[in-house]
């Protein structure tokens, strides 16, 4: 009976560029991105908001600082 034996040699991990979808290995040099140019291409759409991390601000002292609730822990537009 024969058996089979395991490969030993670890493959390695392939993922696509978030610009423009080309394959990238996790040890290339520009890694998550193929090229200098698309990390430069996205880092230019944060810059234009045109990616934007989204949560509600709960913490009172920072809605405090930003003018959105008064001092007493009630919203300013609530009148």
């Amino acid at each position: 009976m024969a058996t089979k034996k395991k490969s030993t040699k670890k493959s390695a991990k392939t993922y696509r560029c978030p610009t423009c979808g080309m394959l990238v290995q996790m040890k290339d040099e520009d890694y998550p991105f193929c090229s200098d140019r698309c990390r430069k291409i996205d880092l230019g759409k944060w810059a234009m908001g045109v990616y934007k991390i989204s949560s509600p601000i709960l913490d009172p002292e920072v809605l405090e600082d930003l003018g959105l609730l008064d001092s007493g822990g009630r919203n300013s537009d609530d009148e």
